[in-house]
């Protein structure tokens, strides 16, 4: 297992599986733009002391030698300029990407791995690494590099997280060069939904708080497309309405209602058909 002082990479779960392929396709602008490596990572999860024996441990082995060959493949396909290192390892996957995040700037993940058949949620590895992982957690989804009119957006609470979680998300919508979408979503059990003016000015009112956020990084990059949302009710219907124009979800790791309404049963059967990727961030995360 890596020390937590060695040094930094870009880890990608592999599996065998296209959505561990498709996340380590996604991760090599995440390599790139920081100057490190993309570190494929298959756990070999041993089935059980009856099965041990050298045909198995063998028949494993081969297995997980496939599957970072086939990932790896595909990254030197680009021809990026993109070292690639690779790492099995024995125990359960969890385990060991979250041991791995310890000296990681971030951890990426298909969102479905080999072993789960249900497309409208996410795979059980992903969710686990949510909460324990020591970096960064990018949930990929998608078939193709998302285009530059792609949207990338941050969805931001009341939490101490939302100060790095903003930043983040403007790193990565400069990394890609997409347009950034700032939201916040707000609602009041003393507004009728019905009653249009007082909707007007709730949604004012927060897209004047996110415009007073914004305003540095506009100064600060000139060129940034960012552009402040408020939304009366749930993000969630705002993500499916437009998820054809979204790359990429930005929330906190402390925003417990934005993570499960994304990475829900809910949230997952609206964006299973997207190229829509989640990124979990704690503002304690951080290398």
């Amino acid at each position: 297992m890596p020390e937590p002082s060695a040094p930094p990479s870009i880890v990608v779960g592999v599996d065998g599986s296209r959505g561990a392929v498709r996340a380590a396709l996604w991760a090599i602008d995440e390599a790139i733009s920081r100057d490190m490596p993309l570190r494929l990572l298959y756990a070999i999860e041993h089935p059980g002391a009856e099965a041990a024996g050298a045909h198995e441990e063998a028949r494993l082995l081969a297995g997980a030698e496939l599957a970072v060959s086939y990932a790896a493949t595909a990254l030197q396909a680009t021809e990026r300029p993109v070292e690639i290192e690779i790492e099995i390892l024995q125990g359960k996957p969890v385990a060991a990407l979250m041991e791995a995040s310890r000296a990681a700037a971030m951890v990426c993940v298909g969102a479905v791995g080999i072993k789960h058949f249900d497309h409208d949620r996410i795979g059980s590895t992903a969710t686990a690494l949510v909460t324990c992982a020591h970096c960064p957690v990018a949930i990929v989804r998608g078939s193709e590099r998302p285009t530059e009119h792609s949207w990338v957006v941050v969805e931001l609470d009341g939490s101490p997280d939302s100060a790095p979680v903003l930043q983040f998300g403007v790193q990565e919508a400069r990394l890609r060069g997409a347009p950034l979408r700032v939201l916040s979503s707000w609602q009041s059990r003393y507004t009728d939904v019905h009653d249009s003016h007082a909707v007007a000015d709730g949604n004012r009112m927060v897209r004047a708080q996110l415009d007073r956020r914004l305003s540095h990084w506009k100064n600060t990059y000139p060129d940034l497309d960012a552009r402040p949302v408020a939304i009366h009710g749930s993000v969630l219907n705002y993500l499916a309405k437009n998820s054809a124009d979204i790359q990429l979800v930005v929330v906190g790791a402390r925003n417990a209602e934005g993570i499960e309404e994304l990475l829900g049963p809910t949230g997952s059967a609206v964006l299973h058909n997207t190229d829509c990727s989640v990124l979990v961030v704690d503002r304690q995360r951080l290398l």
